[in-house]
């Protein structure tokens, strides 16, 4: 069975991003997966780039900090990476692009010709508050894709990889009574993430 890492990100322990993360953990150990939950917030991942994990082109054999280092060895000993998070500003939390800039780093998840990362499974899971008709008018659902699909995963050498976003997801101005629905059909949708999978 495989070894998931999954990935999610949210200030929040109660926020649906939590919710959707919590679900996806049971649904896949309920099918005999292993899990590894990187919990960004949680952990008190620091996103900010320093000198001592900027990428050195002229060594791709650089020894990165040790908190670097072991996020590095959570991506390698993972098949399948899934990444949970809010859609802010069109486009993934700081955090969460913090832990890009400094784990999948030169010598790493690039820079190599034959890459570390080729061969796992990466599916992307935003969580839009916007409707799927107006991101698409606009183009930022294809920007959205190109951003982490092409931009970071194809680019990391991982090919089977998927962005879905799962739209409406604003809960506020939703009656009380009928929130339990509202999530409920979420999780639903956001399950569509290991059903392709397979």
């Amino acid at each position: 069975m495989p070894h998931t890492l999954l990935v999610t990100t949210h200030p929040r322990p109660d926020s649906l991003t939590a919710q959707t993360s919590a679900h996806l953990h049971a649904r896949i150990k309920d099918g005999g997966g292993t899990v590894d939950v990187l919990d960004l917030y949680a952990e008190e991942f620091d996103p900010r780039l320093t000198p001592v994990d900027e990428p050195d082109w002229a060594d791709r054999e650089k020894r990165y900090s040790p908190e670097v280092r072991a996020h590095m060895e959570r991506i390698e000993a993972a098949d399948d990476i899934i990444v949970v998070f809010p859609v802010w500003w069109f486009g993934p939390p700081a955090v969460l692009k913090g832990w890009i800039e400094r784990v999948w780093n030169y010598g790493f998840a690039y820079g190599r010709s034959r890459p570390r990362l080729a061969g796992k499974r990466m599916r992307w899971l935003g969580l839009a508050g916007g409707s799927s008709a107006d991101y698409h008018e606009a183009g930022l659902d294809t920007a959205i894709d190109t951003q982490l699909r092409v931009g970071i995963s194809e680019f990391c050498g991982i090919t089977d990889a998927e962005v879905h976003l799962v739209h409406d997801t604003e809960l506020s101005g939703i009656p009380e009574a009928s929130r339990p629905d509202r999530v409920r059909k979420i999780l639903s949708a956001a399950q569509a993430v290991l059903d392709v999978r397979d």
